[in-house]
């Protein structure tokens, strides 16, 4: 709506929405070719075709919400956009999608011992599946669509999501027990081909910047609203809600050290910083 304002009709982005357009992987892929012009996708997703995206995916990176934004809105975050330059794809903004925790079926999560022999489901995602391990739980590695099922007969103990989503797809109803460890922050990139970006002026490419900029703030207005709606919802039927206490949560930080080392050996100088 914003970038149709501004160039005052000329230039109108149609939105696809529900994989319309085909999964992320895929509709990445176009981008590079300029066959789509723009795509909002996870940093899970694009770190298949920028491996040095990982980093800002990190398990217990981050020490909360306004130390991931003081992150992707300052020079580190440039430095990654930059990273982009040759590979088909211009960022444009971070989007939000909040923190990922962790949810059981009989028991709540309180101390790092008890993630020990829980088998929990994990997107399939190798990096996920050692960060399970590396906390003395099974990885599952699952399509999400299994989870309810597999929670429900007791193939899996637990899995891991953000409030939106395990109150979306009603997990709640079959493990109660939320643990508030916010173990992974996975930012979302907002993305424009390169072969289109190529053919614009100079003005529209900065009306186009900033007007994606714009969206972003205010994506991350209404995450935050239908998180907090979500998380009213979850604790308004009766389910247990832990939060990690921050010395209990530095010790599973400790635990992730074998899988810093093997996903980000060549970037822990960025690491550091952040």
């Amino acid at each position: 709506e914003l970038v149709k304002e501004r160039t005052e009709g000329r230039i109108e982005v149609l939105v696809y929405a529900g994989g319309e357009l085909g999964d992320e992987q895929a509709v990445v892929e176009q981008l590079q070719f300029g066959g789509i012009d723009f795509v909002r996708a996870s940093l899970s997703s694009l770190s298949e075709f920028v491996p040095e995206l990982n980093v800002l995916q990190m398990p217990y990176l981050y020490k909360n919400s306004e130390h991931m934004w003081k992150v992707l809105e300052g020079e580190i975050g440039d430095e990654f956009m930059e990273i982009l330059d040759g590979s088909g794809l211009t960022g444009l903004s971070w989007y939000d999608a909040g923190a990922r925790n962790f949810y059981c079926t009989n028991n709540p999560i309180r101390r790092l011992e008890d993630m020990k022999g829980m088998r929990i489901r994990v997107q399939e995602s190798e990096m996920m599946a050692a960060m399970v391990e590396a906390l003395g739980g099974t990885a599952v590695p699952m399509t999400y669509d299994k989870v309810y099922s597999a929670l429900e007969t007791g193939e899996i103990d637990g899995a891991e999501n953000n409030w939106p989503s395990y109150e979306s797809v009603r997990h709640y109803e079959v493990a109660p027990f939320y643990t508030v460890d916010e173990h992974t922050r996975v930012p979302e990139m907002q993305l424009m081909s390169q072969y289109t970006w190529d053919k614009l002026s100079p003005k529209d490419q900065k009306i186009i910047l900033e007007c994606a900029r714009e969206s972003a703030l205010y994506e991350r207005k209404l995450w935050t609203q239908r998180s907090e709606s979500s998380e009213r919802r979850v604790r308004n039927a009766g389910c247990t809600v832990v939060e990690l206490p921050m010395e209990e949560k530095e010790r599973f930080r400790n635990a992730m050290m074998p899988v810093y080392q093997k996903y980000c050996a060549d970037y822990m100088d960025v690491i550091e910083r952040i």
